[in-house]
């Protein structure tokens, strides 16, 4: 049991999550310092928080000067996933961890820790636990700090042209969604509608980015629940 849930196997486990996302951190260092963050913020947010479409949101929130309700709503919107991903993976926690522990845990339970984590046959431990997030973490920081370096360095063309990369990265990760659910397709189609609503309509363009975000994918979220609403069947069949 120790040799299969110790740290040294937690940090194997997360190593291809690092590689992963200190590329995908990357991008995201560009894009915060082109928005005109310094590197040492740009590199406190991802030290702060481990969610891409999270930090992706707040910065232009925060560059813009925004409210704390919008950023933090908006925070509450897209991040609201992990409140049952971390249910789920409580269920696999040691009854032995203890709540400051199950409380460190939740802090680096990103979507691909949580897939690597659930696919453990065993009880996860603590330490495999800390290696798990370890690696990605740090993934994830120097990931940053690298781009962010970088944006400060490179040709304003390039920089440019890594700051869509981050689009790529959350393209990369709906798209696989769309083409396997029509109702997926449907959401996007409709947040992607109510965007472009609060983005050209006159009476609509003066509510601030953030705010418009929150309600479109609300509005999607909810048209969706009701009209095509997931079957327990078909939960339990993905889930097999």
């Amino acid at each position: 049991m120790r040799q299969k849930n110790g740290f040294k196997k937690g940090i194997t486990d997360g190593l291809p999550i690092c590689i992963g996302y200190f590329s995908v951190s990357f991008a995201f260092g560009v894009f915060a310092v082109s928005n005109g963050m310094s590197v040492i913020e740009a590199v406190l947010i991802s030290i702060t928080n481990l969610t891409s479409a999270g930090q992706l949101a707040a910065v232009p929130i925060i560059c813009a000067g925004g409210s704390f309700i919008e950023l933090a709503l908006s925070q509450l919107v897209i991040n609201s996933r992990y409140l049952f991903m971390s249910a789920s993976l409580s269920q696999k926690l040691s009854s032995q961890m203890s709540v400051v522990q199950r409380l460190i845990v939740s802090f680096g339970n990103t979507d691909e820790i949580f897939a690597v984590a659930l696919s453990n046959d065993t009880q996860l431990e603590a330490r495999y636990m800390y290696g798990l997030i370890l690696t990605p973490f740090l993934g994830w920081t120097f990931g940053t700090l690298a781009g962010a370096v970088a944006g400060n360095i490179l040709p304003s063309v390039i920089v440019s042209a890594l700051g869509v990369a981050i689009y790529g990265m959350l393209t990369a990760v709906v798209l696989p969604q769309i083409k396997k659910s029509k109702s997926m397709a449907l959401c996007a189609f409709i947040a992607i509608v109510l965007g472009c609503c609060f983005e050209y309509l006159p009476f609509l363009s003066s509510l601030p980015g953030g705010f418009a975000v929150i309600i479109s994918a609300v509005i999607a979220a909810a048209v969706l629940a009701v009209a095509a609403p997931v079957k327990m069947q078909e939960e339990e069949n993905a889930c097999d």
